[in-house]
């Protein structure tokens, strides 16, 4: 049996679509909840820069440099990031589309290497996104922010 080298998540967060994508798809979105100082150039192959200055219990600083693959708005988000170890990349696709309670966000990113440090990789991330969606939704819905 193969394993399967990604991660994927689905949540409704109750918000019209554009709401959603403007909140997880844009840096002053990505800013409002999750990160300092992001940058994007919207285009696809423009840079993005996620940052995060004393963030979490950790109080993590430091920054990620990917790219952008697509932005289509409301529907879809999609970059390419260095995987924590940093020996390569990974590709996140997030789709937002109209739901009877809001908005459906889909989410998958891959694909990982083989071995174990693809495998702590992917654990890395199916953790963060896991916490990053709860947040989105938390944001959008109420307002909380970390």
């Amino acid at each position: 049996m193969t394993m399967k080298r990604e991660v994927s998540f689905s949540t409704i967060v109750r918000a019209e679509p554009g709401r959603v994508f403007d909140g997880m798809a844009t840096a002053d979105g990505l800013d409002s909840w999750f990160t300092t100082g992001t940058t994007m150039d919207p285009r696809p192959g423009g840079p993005l820069v996620l940052r995060w200055k004393n963030w979490g219990v950790e109080d993590f600083t430091g920054e990620m440099v990917g790219e952008v693959v697509e932005v289509t708005h409301p529907g879809r988000f999609a970059f390419r990031w260095p995987v924590d170890s940093g020996g390569y990349m990974t590709t996140v696709t997030i789709d937002f589309e109209p739901h009877k309670d809001g908005t459906l966000v889909s989410l998958v990113e891959g694909v990982y290497e083989d071995g174990d440090t693809g495998n702590q990789d992917m654990l890395n991330r199916a953790a963060g996104w896991a916490q990053a969606l709860t947040m989105l939704k938390y944001f959008v819905e109420h307002g909380v922010t970390y």
